[in-house]
C-alpha cells in the first residue's frame, strides 16, 4: 500500500453531533451543549465549565482513510490530595463499532486545594488522537470527544477524502439531567449512560446532562424547546437536593414551568420526567451536600449530606419527596398530556443495587453502573420503537 500524507479537514458543523454551537477560537472551535443566549443568562462558573464538556458530542464522516489524526487543547480540573481523576478519553467508533481509544494529555489543568479554598494553574501542550491502520474502505467514523474535559479541537487531518456522515432517519432524543447524566465517573465517553441507551437504542443524542447543573433554569427548557427532537427526557432531582436551591413549595411550579416551556416547542413529543436513581446519603436526608473532610483527609473523594431530616417539615428537599411530588405532577398533567410519562429512578438503580454496585463516592455510579442504567433506559423506555414509547 503507497503511504499517503495527511491533509488538514476544517472543523465545521456538518462534522459535529450533539453540540448547540462551535465558537471560533484564535487556534480552532470549542463546541458547547448551550447555545450562547443560554449561557449569556447564568453567570455560574460551575455551569460554564460543564456545558463546555462535550459529553455526548462527536465527529462523525465517512471516508477511505487508513490514518487520522486530531489535535485538541484540554481544559480539566483536578482536587489537591486526592488522586487526579484519569486523562480523558477519546474513543473511535467504526461502523457503530468501538474499535480504538487514545487519551488525552497536556493542556490546562487547573488544582483546586480544598483547605485553602486556592487554586493554581498549570499550562501543558496540546494532544494528538492518532489513528493509524484502519480498513482502506468507504466507513462510517465517528470521534467521539471526552464527557468530562473542556476541548478545543484544533485541526482534523486525513489520508483520504472526508465528507460529511450520512442523515440517518433517527430519532433525536434529547436528555436533560445532573452529573450524573454527564458522566460523572464514566472511564470513557461511549460509556455514559445516556450514549450506552442511545447507541443500543440506535437514536441521536443530545445530552444536556450538567454536572451539578439540573436546577430547573429556564434557559435549558428554552434551549429544548427551540431544538430539532423526536423524543424528550428530563431527569431533575438530585442537584435540587445537593445544593439547597430550593423549598417544596417552588418546587412543583418549578416542573411545571419547565414541562410548559418545553410543550411550547413540542406539544406531541414524547416526554419523560425521570425522578432520582437511588442515593442513600440523600434518600431522607436534605442538603446541601458536602465534601466528606474524613474522606478527604485519607486521600478519597465523598459526600455526604449535612442537612437534617426534620427540616422535610418545612419544606426541605429530599430524593424521597422529590419523587413522590414528580409522579403527582406528571399524574395531574397526564389527563391533558397523554404524550407525558413519568420514570422512577430507582428502575434504573434502586436500593438493591447498591449492594453490587456502590457508588464509589456516594453519589455518582461506576463505570459498570453506567452500563446498567444506560441498558436499562434503552429496555424499558426506548425499546425498538422510541416515538411510541410507553411505561
Amino acid at each position: 500500500m503507497t503511504a499517503r500524507s495527511l491533509t488538514a479537514v476544517p472543523l465545521t458543523s456538518s462534522l459535529v453531533r450533539g453540540a448547540a454551537e462551535l465558537r471560533r477560537t484564535e487556534h480552532g472551535v470549542v463546541p458547547h451543549r448551550l447555545p450562547g443566549w443560554a449561557r449569556a443568562q447564568c453567570t455560574d462558573p460551575q455551569l460554564a465549565m460543564v456545558e463546555s464538556q462535550p459529553s455526548g458530542v462527536h465527529l462523525a464522516f465517512r471516508t477511505a482513510a487508513t490514518e487520522i489524526e486530531l489535535d485538541l487543547r484540554r481544559s480539566r480540573t483536578t482536587f489537591a490530595g486526592i488522586p487526579a481523576r484519569p486523562d480523558g478519553a477519546i474513543d473511535l467508533v467504526i461502523d457503530g463499532v468501538v474499535v480504538s481509544q487514545a487519551a488525552t494529555t497536556g493542556g490546562t489543568t487547573v488544582t483546586f486545594d480544598m483547605s485553602t479554598g486556592g487554586s493554581t494553574t498549570e499550562v501543558g501542550p496540546l494532544s494528538t488522537a492518532r489513528f493509524a491502520d484502519l480498513p482502506e474502505v468507504l466507513k462510517n467514523v465517528e470521534i467521539w470527544l471526552p464527557h468530562n474535559e473542556t476541548i478545543e479541537l484544533l485541526e482534523l487531518r486525513s489520508n483520504s477524502v472526508v465528507e460529511p456522515g450520512p442523515a440517518h432517519p433517527r430519532p433525536v432524543w434529547m436528555h436533560h439531567g445532573s452529573s450524573i447524566s454527564h458522566g460523572s465517573s464514566a472511564t470513557r465517553p461511549t460509556g455514559i449512560w445516556p450514549v450506552v441507551a442511545a447507541r443500543l437504542a440506535d437514536v441521536q443524542l443530545v445530552n444536556l446532562g450538567f454536572g451539578g447543573g439540573a436546577l430547573l433554569d429556564p434557559f435549558v427548557a428554552r434551549t429544548i424547546r427551540d431544538s430539532p427532537v423526536d423524543l424528550v427526557s428530563v431527569k431533575i432531582g438530585i442537584n435540587l437536593v445537593n445544593t439547597d436551591l430550593m423549598r417544596l413549595r417552588a418546587f412543583g411550579p418549578a416542573v411545571h414551568g419547565f414541562l410548559d416551556t418545553i410543550r411550547d416547542g413540542h406539544p406531541t413529543a414524547p416526554l419523560l420526567v425521570v425522578s432520582p436513581i437511588w442515593c442513600a446519603i440523600h434518600e431522607d436526608t436534605p442538603g446541601p451536600g458536602a465534601f466528606d473532610l474524613d474522606a478527604l483527609a485519607q486521600g478519597m473523594l465523598r459526600f455526604r449530606a449535612t442537612g437534617d431530616p426534620a427540616d422535610r417539615a418545612a419544606g426541605k428537599l429530599t430524593l424521597d419527596v422529590i419523587r413522590a411530588e414528580l409522579a403527582r405532577i406528571v399524574t395531574e398533567r397526564r389527563t391533558t398530556d397523554p404524550h407525558l410519562q413519568y420514570l422512577d429512578g430507582r428502575q434504573l438503580y434502586g436500593e438493591m443495587d447498591s449492594a453490587a454496585h456502590p457508588l464509589p463516592d456516594a453519589l455518582h455510579p461506576d463505570a459498570p453502573t453506567h452500563q446498567l442504567i444506560g441498558e436499562r433506559f434503552a429496555r424499558s423506555v426506548l425499546r425498538t420503537d422510541p416515538l411510541s414509547w410507553s411505561l
